[in-house]
């Protein structure tokens, strides 16, 4: 938890909470040896004994990233880029010299075991989660021999394990640098890649490419002969940081449901498309198979929503199989109907294998004066909220139909409120459906 105090003087300063001891220790060595090097990082004023409280300097409000959102790729944003790349061989050439690495948060150093973790964080919250298939024992193969490659690159300096622009400061024009408590002994090429394939950054291509050269000249300068090392093994490590990345998204946003992380792994995903187009994995045949099934997930997929219209975007799920949807707008949620005590088709034989986009459903729920019923209280609710939101300009809002397979009642429900939005506001909404259990299933060709 991180808190601002603000005096009368005009004077700022972080207070921060955290009770895990272990990582504040890290955070509390790394930060005094890093101000020690001339490092920039807001320095430490106070902490407690018990290493739980910190007051510390302020780095201000913007983010390198909430500029980016701001400006686009404006010069001047290119121009702060290239000024962290420099930081960046600082950090990784200096600051690893004198480095009590006895307090590293959760590993001291790149090695096998961590590189397996976040391999098989990868498989179980992103490959499991989204029902790729693959061969447990040859997925495993590949796994050792990726470690057993990316560990010949040498480990020799501070990897600083977050390298992005969410995590680099701008105060009247200085940078500063946070969460840095996760760094370790380890390679160059991590952090590098961290920094150009942030997802959402969605940095072009070929300022990719200006950066990468920019941080080389540097690299070079500082160590001779480095270059050509590094350049061996950094396609390996950028399949590696994605797929660290996409397991990250995989359990704070399909696990714990956290809105910023299920915006972000449509981004991940055209990174991993791109990066298998440049440089084809020949040497790990399973993870081939699987990085062709995610880059065809239809899950996931960027589409702006409009500036000017109010989005109202229908769903139909089973809560039995996918669970009540995620709100990806940052609004919290919207309405969600639980069609369970309607009239269910899937209990009758000669209509369960149909679904609700399919005439014999859809003939015996009109049928149904429940369902008529339950339609009309919903368009009320539903109605007096859309009339408020044009009212006051909001831009999105969420409504999801949900019955325990998520393939009948939720699926003509949401249809027929859509229909319902159309025939009412026209060109005033935009309104999007998406039938959640039947795509997964493969059942809206």
């Amino acid at each position: 938890l991180y808190f601002r105090f603000v005096f009368k003087e005009g004077e700022r300063l972080i207070g921060s909470y955290n009770p895990e001891i272990k990582e504040n220790i890290a955070h509390d060595t790394f930060t005094r040896h890093f101000k020690n090097l001339g490092l920039p990082v807001p320095g430490i004023l106070a902490r407690s004994t018990s290493f739980e409280y910190f007051i510390l300097e302020d780095a201000g409000d913007t983010t390198l990233f909430d500029l980016l959102l701001q400006e686009g790729l404006s010069e001047k944003v290119k121009h702060y880029y290239f000024r962290v790349v420099d930081d960046l061989v600082r950090f990784q050439t200096e600051a690893i010299h004198g480095l009590d690495l006895s307090v590293a948060f959760p590993a001291g150093r790149f090695d096998k075991r961590s590189v397996l973790w976040d391999l098989n964080y990868f498989k179980y919250y992103f490959v499991k989660t989204n029902d790729i298939i693959f061969d447990e024992n040859l997925l495993e193969d590949d796994f050792i021999l990726l470690a057993a490659q990316l560990l010949q690159s040498k480990s020799d300096f501070f990897m600083y394990r977050d390298f992005q622009a969410r995590n680099i400061m701008i105060n009247k024009e200085a940078l500063s640098y946070i969460d840095f408590q996760g760094g370790r002994k380890g390679p160059l090429q991590y952090d590098v890649i961290s920094l150009l394939y942030q997802a959402k950054a969605n940095l072009p291509e070929a300022f990719r490419e200006e950066l990468l050269n920019a941080y080389l000249e540097k690299l070079d300068s500082k160590l001779p002969g480095q270059k050509d090392k590094f350049l061996i093994t950094y396609p390996l490590f950028i399949f590696f940081r994605l797929m660290q990345v996409l397991g990250a998204y995989g359990f704070r946003g399909l696990y714990q449901r956290k809105t910023h992380f299920l915006q972000s792994i449509p981004y991940a995903i055209e990174n991993l498309r791109w990066v298998t187009k440049r440089y084809p994995m020949t040497d790990f045949p399973e993870l081939n198979k699987i990085f062709d099934q995610i880059t065809e997930l239809k899950d996931y997929h960027v589409t702006p929503f409009s500036n000017d219209k109010l989005t109202v975007s229908l769903s139909s799920f089973s809560y039995k199989r996918s669970g009540i949807p995620v709100d990806i707008t940052e609004n919290g949620g919207g309405y969600v109907f639980d069609c369970r005590a309607l009239p269910n088709p899937g209990r009758i034989n000669e209509l369960k294998d149909y679904t609700g986009l399919q005439e014999p459903v859809i003939t015996y729920l009109e049928g149904k004066q429940e369902m008529a019923d339950f339609l009309a209280h919903v368009s009320i609710l539903v109605d007096q909220s859309i009339d408020n939101y044009l009212q006051r300009g909001f831009s999105n809002l969420m409504v999801s139909f949900g019955c325990t397979g998520g393939k009948h009642r939720s699926v003509y429900s949401a249809e027929n409120m859509k229909r319902h939005l159309k025939e009412k506001y026209g060109n005033r909404l935009e309104v999007r459906l998406t039938h959640i259990q039947l795509k997964k299933e493969g059942r809206l060709l």
